[in-house]
C-alpha cells in the first residue's frame, strides 16, 4: 500500500514537471504576415496619432472675439475674422491683465468676460428664468436679510 502511494506521488510530480517542458509555442516563419495581435496593435498605434479636437477657430467666431477685444480697447485692428499674430497678442494681453493663462487658445473665462460665453437661454430649465442681474441689496427686505444671515451663521 505504501509503495503504491509512493509510486503515485512520484508519477504525479514527474507529470507536473514534464508538462511545461513539452509545451510548445506556435512559431511563424519570417515570411509569414503579421499575426492578428500585431495588426491590432499597429492599428491602435496609428489611431492614437490622429489629431483630435478643434483644430482652428472659425472665422465667424474670430470676428466676434476681435469685436469684443476692440470694444475692450485691447485690439486696434479691424475685425476681419483672421486669427493672426495681432489678434493672438491682444487676447494674450487681455488674459494676462485678468490673471489667466496666456496660451495661444482663448481661455473660457476670458470669452465669458468678453460676453462671448455660452447662451443658455434655450436650455430646458431656462424657459421661465431671468438672466438679469440680481436686485440691489437695498431692495432685500430686512427680515429676509436677517434670515440669510442666520442661515449662513453670520452675525450682523
Amino acid at each position: 500500500m505504501l509503495s503504491l502511494r509512493a509510486n503515485f506521488a512520484v508519477l504525479f510530480c514527474a507529470t507536473l514537471f514534464a508538462v511545461p517542458a513539452f509545451a510548445s509555442h506556435v512559431r511563424r516563419s519570417p515570411t509569414a504576415g503579421p499575426s492578428h495581435h500585431t495588426r491590432k496593435l499597429t492599428s491602435r498605434r496609428r489611431a492614437s496619432h490622429r489629431i483630435h479636437g478643434q483644430q482652428a477657430i472659425e472665422p465667424a467666431r474670430v470676428t466676434q472675439i476681435q469685436q469684443a477685444l476692440i470694444r475692450e480697447h485691447y485690439f486696434s485692428g479691424t475685425a476681419d475674422g483672421n486669427w493672426d499674430a495681432s489678434t493672438v497678442a491682444a487676447m494674450q494681453k487681455y488674459q494676462a491683465d485678468h490673471g489667466w493663462q496666456t496660451k495661444l487658445v482663448p481661455d473660457s473665462r476670458a470669452l465669458v468676460k468678453l460676453g462671448l460665453g455660452p447662451d443658455y437661454s434655450n436650455a430646458i430649465n431656462a424657459k421661465n428664468s431671468s438672466f438679469a442681474a440680481p436686485p440691489p441689496i437695498s431692495t432685500i427686505p430686512p427680515n429676509q436679510e436677517a434670515g440669510f444671515a442666520a442661515a449662513a451663521g453670520v452675525s450682523q
